[in-house]
């Protein structure tokens, strides 16, 4: 398991991956209270980890966030260069 995370921390999404870490529970709340906000984060941290391991294009991975819904979508868009991948492809 080790190796893995080590190769999403090492791999395109890097920068997004640690700036996501770095959200307080606060920050997440603020899109959807409660556990709706919990869950939404950890498969939006876990949809960016696969992003970085398999080095995905934007356009992928865009669209992968976008078909998470848009409590995910939003939780992106507090992360600066995130929101800016989201808006390139008008999500």
């Amino acid at each position: 398991m080790f190796e893995e995370a080590d190769a999403a921390f090492d791999g395109l999404y890097a920068e997004q991956l640690l700036e996501l870490t770095k959200m307080s529970a606060e920050e997440f709340d603020s899109v959807s209270p409660g556990n709706d906000s919990n869950k939404t984060y950890t498969i939006l941290m876990k949809v960016v980890e696969e992003a970085s391991k398999r080095n995905l294009q934007q356009a992928e991975l865009a669209e992968d966030i976008k078909e998470l819904g848009d409590q995910a979508i939003s939780l992106a868009k507090k992360i600066p260069s995130l929101g800016m991948i989201l808006e390139q492809f008008n999500i």
